[in-house]
């Protein structure tokens, strides 16, 4: 998975591959932004600009 194209990937697929990696990958968004050297901040961001925003219980976006 490249996850490095944040910015100009389509919102609703960056939902998708995010949300699958951190149920089948990683632990929690720390992990994988780490791991996929991704600037959490500028995800965090992206994802929000479509109305997703990170909830931790869940460990996915919504």
């Amino acid at each position: 998975m490249n996850l490095n194209n944040v910015a100009t990937m389509d919102i609703n697929m960056l939902l998708s591959l995010v949300n699958m990696q951190l149920r089948d990958r990683f632990d929690d968004l720390d992990d994988l932004c780490k791991a996929q050297e991704i600037d959490q901040k500028a995800l965090v961001a992206r994802l929000a600009s479509g109305d997703f925003h990170y909830r931790p219980d869940q460990k996915q976006f919504r």
